[in-house]
């Protein structure tokens, strides 16, 4: 083996670019290696938030599995529930219809007992149809009290063998109580002796209430009449909704059936006291033509005072010791034509309701509204 000897030979030049192209490789390197990094750092990011989406997704199906199967328990319970209503349903009807088949053998009975003695006495106990009698309240003023719109709605059980009998004049039925004993001639060989007694029922004479405006409330009246209750509550929350008609979201709107009127409430307390500063307001309850309503506070009261009194009816007057003689319709027309004759002291009849003996009746008394005649 022999050693070659090899001379040391040095390009300063040479190396120079050798070095400066290593450097520089070694740079874009580093670039595509930082590059590759913050790439695989988005993969990474990107892949994190798909694992958490398909998570939440997981979790969705998961609370929708359950509420599926806890709706179908529910709905299987719901049937289930119905399905017992209805047989129990069922059993009460079979039970009625036992009960009805047992009154009508009794009542076939009844009849067939009875039936000797309608053809002797013509006895007939068919119901009477309710009737409406008119209720004249009286009203009086005070200093610094306020004044309440009461309508009667007085329901009045009458006694068997009764009769109420209002007249057009109220002379009349104080000169019918003055008389008292009254002998009505039913037929030739038939007269009945009645007594006639004043009506008096208890009524409210005076109210105390403690009230406040609601902040939350309005009351709408003077509303359309032909308007359906449905629609025009759609259409009244639909306006008073519109912050360009200064209202808010609304909570919820009433229907007063009693005076026609509707309460509306709010969400918020400050929009009530902003629509009550204008009287008049224009709702489009139809397509291109406005109606003007009117909104006003809402008041809530509580009672704290309520006294009664006793009333008497001015052209009402009742009739006592009414025997079972004949068909009540028949006694019913032959009493209001005797106490309709000015020779019996009588007058122009309103209304007459007749309660037999063995019925149970109830009479109706209303707000009685003066004719032109009793206005004059």
């Amino acid at each position: 083996m022999c050693d070659e000897d090899f001379p040391l030979m040095t390009d300063t030049q040479g190396s120079q670019n050798t070095l400066d192209g290593i450097l520089h490789a070694i740079s874009k390197c580093k670039v595509q290696h930082n590059q590759l990094l913050k790439e695989q750092q988005d993969l990474s990011r990107a892949r994190d938030d798909q694992e958490d989406l398909a998570n939440q997704f997981r979790q969705r199906v998961v609370k929708l599995r359950i509420s599926l199967e806890e709706d179908d328990n529910n709905q299987a319970r719901d049937v289930d529930s119905e399905r017992k209503k209805i047989a129990a349903l069922h059993d009460e009807e079979s039970r009625l219809k036992r009960e009805i088949q047992r009154a009508e053998e009794e009542l076939q009975l009844e009849e067939e007992s009875t039936h000797h003695l309608k053809q002797q006495t013509d006895v007939s106990t068919a119901a009477v149809p309710e009737k409406k009698v008119v209720f004249t309240g009286e009203t009086g003023d005070g200093a610094n009290t306020l004044n309440f719109n009461v309508k009667p709605h007085i329901v009045y059980p009458m006694e068997e063998g009764t009769a109420l009998i209002t007249f057009e004049d109220e002379e009349v039925a104080q000169k019918i109580l003055s008389l008292r004993e009254h002998k009505v001639d039913l037929c030739r060989d038939c007269a009945i002796t009645l007594e006639a007694k004043p009506v008096q029922l208890l009524v409210p004479c005076q109210v105390e209430m403690d009230t406040e405006v609601c902040s939350r409330r309005i009351l709408v009246s003077n509303l359309p009449k032909k308007a359906g209750e449905d629609r025009l509550l759609d259409k009244l929350e639909i306006h008073f909704a519109k912050s360009k008609n200064g209202g808010g979201e609304v909570e919820e709107s009433d229907m007063l059936h009693d005076s026609g009127n509707v309460v509306i409430t709010f969400t918020e307390n400050n929009i009530a006291k902003g629509l009550t500063g204008k009287l008049y307001h224009d709702v489009e309850f139809e397509k291109g033509r406005k109606h003007s309503v009117n909104v006003t506070p809402f008041l809530n009261g509580e009672i704290t005072s309520f006294q009664t009194r006793l009333s008497a009816c001015g052209r009402t007057v009742l009739l006592t010791g009414i025997p079972a003689v004949m068909e009540q319709e028949n006694l019913q027309d032959l009493l209001e034509i005797h106490f309709q004759k000015t020779s019996n002291g009588g007058g122009e009849v309103d209304a007459f309701l007749y309660n037999p003996l063995g019925q149970h009746t109830l009479a109706l008394f209303e707000e009685d509204c003066p004719t032109e005649d009793q206005s004059q």
